[in-house]
This record gives structure tokens, C-alpha cells and sequence, in this order.
């Protein structure tokens, strides 16, 4: 199955290039001077950006993907996200998913829940930059899981150039156990494109890897290619789907879908002081 949990967490199946689409200035406005009921929706598989949701504000991102899992046999899994605002710079992301393995039934996987701290925005090199550490915990039914307690952390650095939006993550995670369900060390790197196309219809591509992984579950080193539209439905809703197209490695060929939904203000936040 595509290793969407490596880090210990799902980072969802929308794109940003959808909200992008609906910028028309050639200045780009300052994360404060954002609507906070327009969607920021992540990358697809792997990546994300360095934005955070408005404080006091609710977001949700779900999706679907099918890994053709080797001949005949596919799998399914349905990762989701709850993104809160809870200062000016910080999210807090909640993680889970529902797994379906080759000749199973549907299960729910396992929960993670990380803090997506905005560290600096437009600075010299990193662009806009942020942090992601996670914890992911061994909820899942059955084997849909690792079994393992894993904590994360995702560098993410997120860039402009023109129309066009540019991600780039690099993580890692270190897991309990002895090695034998899933390797005790993980890591991942991801470069995700994506803007505007005609109107409200955007476009997103990635490229992502998995480095090899040793001990007792350790596999090889893995590469991928995805792409596919996207769509702003309302600043508040967007949908996308796609194709993931294995490079190298264990890497199934896959289809995903997905939308996020910014749902609302769960709360006002405190005005600044004078």
C-alpha cells in the first residue's frame, strides 16, 4: 500500500493551486490579510504548506485513494484532517483515516495530532516557513496499523513564484517497537507545484520519495509522480483528483480524490492591542 502514514501522519488530498486560482493580484497579501473563510487545502499523498488556518477557525479535508496493490489486488484508504486555528501562527491538526487492505474490509487506522507552527513568512532562502511536529498513536482495529507510538517532524517551505505555488518537506519520524511491524526510523521528501489554469480550475504536480528504510521491516527506496486538477467550488470549498505514477521502488500506481471544507469561526479571536 502507498506508505501514507511513514511520518506517522496523513497530510491530505487537496491542493493549494485551487485557492490560488482565485488570486488576481500580482502582490501577494500577507497571511493576517487573508480571508479567513477562503480554504488552504494541502498537497496530495505527502505535502503541505507553511499556512496556518485563521485562529478561531475550522477546517476539514478528507479524500479517497485506491493503490492498485499488485495484480488484481487493490487497496483503499480515506485519510482526513481537522484543522483548527489556535494562534495567529499555529494550527492544530488532527489525523485519521479508514484503511481497506487487498481482501479486507474497511477499518479505521490509526490517529495522529501535530501543532503546524508558521515560524517566519517571506524570509531570504526558506520563503514562508513552518514547522509540523506530530504524534501518532497505535489506534487502528487490527493490522491496519503500524502498532507503534511514532513522534514526526516535517520541515515545510513554501514559495511564490508568479502564479505558481511551490512546496517543499522534508521529514522525519522515530518510532517505538523493536523494527519488525515497521522500520524504528522514516523519512520523506516532497516538491509540489501548482496554480491557477483557467478561472476556478487549477492544476497541481508532485514529486515525493521515501528513502530506504532498514532493520526487519525495512524496504527500498521509493519515488513517485502525481498529478491531476483541481477546482474551487467557493473560497470555502475546493475538490481535486488525480493520478500518483510510481518512479522507482515499492511504489503502487494509484487514484486519489478529495475536498476540503472551511467550515466556519468556532470562535472570535482576541483583537490585537492598540
Amino acid at each position: 500500500m502507498n506508505r501514507l502514514f511513514a511520518l506517522g501522519i496523513s497530510l491530505t488530498l487537496c491542493a493549494r493551486a485551487a485557492a490560488h486560482a482565485q488570486q488576481t493580484e500580482q502582490t501577494k497579501p500577507s497571511p493576517e490579510a487573508l480571508d479567513p473563510h477562503a480554504v488552504q487545502p494541502e498537497r496530495p499523498t505527502v505535502a503541505t504548506h507553511a499556512g496556518t488556518v485563521a485562529t478561531g477557525w475550522f477546517e476539514i479535508e478528507t479524500g479517497a485513494e485506491r493503490d492498485q496493490a499488485g495484480g488484481s489486488l487493490t487497496a483503499l484508504s480515506t485519510p482526513t484532517v481537522l484543522k483548527i486555528g489556535i494562534a495567529s501562527h499555529a494550527q492544530l491538526s488532527i489525523f485519521g483515516t479508514t484503511l481497506r487492505g487487498p481482501g479486507e474490509h474497511l477499518g479505521v487506522g490509526d490517529v495522529g495530532v501535530g501543532i503546524k507552527w508558521r515560524l517566519l513568512d517571506d524570509a531570504p532562502v526558506v520563503g514562508d516557513f513552518a514547522l509540523l511536529p506530530a504524534v501518532k498513536f497505535p489506534t487502528a482495529s487490527g493490522d491496519r496499523g503500524t502498532g507503534t507510538t511514532d513522534a514526526s517532524v516535517l520541515l515545510i517551505s513554501s514559495h511564490d513564484l508568479g502564479p505558481v505555488a511551490m512546496d517543499l518537506n522534508v521529514g522525519i519520524t522515530k518510532r517505538s517497537g523493536n523494527g519488525v511491524g515497521a522500520p524504528k526510523t522514516a523519512s520523506l521528501w516532497t516538491a509540489s507545484f501548482g496554480g491557477p489554469f483557467s478561472g476556478p480550475l487549477g492544476w497541481v504536480a508532485e514529486c515525493f520519495g521515501y528513502p530506504r528504510t532498514t532493520g526487519p521491516a525495512g524496504s527500498a527506496s521509493t519515488a513517485a509522480l502525481l498529478g491531476g486538477p483541481t477546482y474551487l467550488v467557493r473560497k470555502w470549498l475546493a475538490v481535486d483528483a488525480g493520478v500518483i505514477i510510481p518512479v522507482y521502488g515499492p511504489q503502487p500506481h494509484a487514484l486519489y480524490a478529495g475536498a476540503v471544507y472551511n467550515i466556519g469561526r468556532l470562535w472570535r479571536a482576541p483583537a490585537p492591542p492598540p
